[in-house]
């Protein structure tokens, strides 16, 4: 086997840099998160998935519910009319890892989808106040996936690791 020593005292300093800069990648994951959070945003004022798929519209059941409580006819699908959802994409980056997403109860559900009853059922009451059992939720709920990564996410996660690197070991 072949050693080669470097003793560059100027290389070595930029290789320590890079080193401590993946010792602690906070701050790449923050730059990453505020990406992703950002292309999430776009997700929703597109009304696509991350690759670019436009997601499915809402039921006719759903525009009728938004109807019958005065909420207006809010047709893009999962903009609300609170917008709750669209409104709490955040990121947590630490060390190694970066998170984005929103802690909203419906986040999940929107994400991946759900079939009607899949979470158990409830009481509920008709317009004449008898009580009935009705599932959670009522009908089937597309997946309208809203985070991930598409083509031009990685583009530019791509470059961002690379400006990270460059500034990392230096002039």
């Amino acid at each position: 086997m072949i050693t080669v020593e470097i003793n560059e005292e100027e290389i070595t300093q930029a290789l320590a840099r890079v080193s401590a800069a993946l010792t602690d990648m906070t701050p790449l994951m923050q730059d990453i998160g505020e990406l992703m959070v950002n292309s999430t945003r776009e997700n929703f004022k597109d009304g696509t998935d991350p690759d670019g798929n436009p997601w499915a519209p809402k039921s006719p059941a759903t525009l009728e519910a938004y109807r019958r409580r005065g909420d207006g006819q809010p047709t893009r699908p999962l903009i609300g009319p609170s917008r709750t959802l669209s409104t709490t994409i955040n990121a947590e980056p630490s060390a190694d890892r970066v998170a984005w997403g929103s802690n909203v109860i419906q986040a999940a559900v929107m994400q991946f989808g759900a079939e009607a009853g899949e979470f158990g059922a409830r009481i509920g009451r008709d317009k004449n106040g008898r009580e009935f059992l009705m599932s959670i939720p009522w009908g089937a709920i597309p997946a309208r996936p809203y985070l991930g990564v598409g083509d031009e996410d990685t583009d530019a996660i791509v470059a961002t690791i690379e400006e990270y690197l460059a500034s990392a070991a230096g002039p």
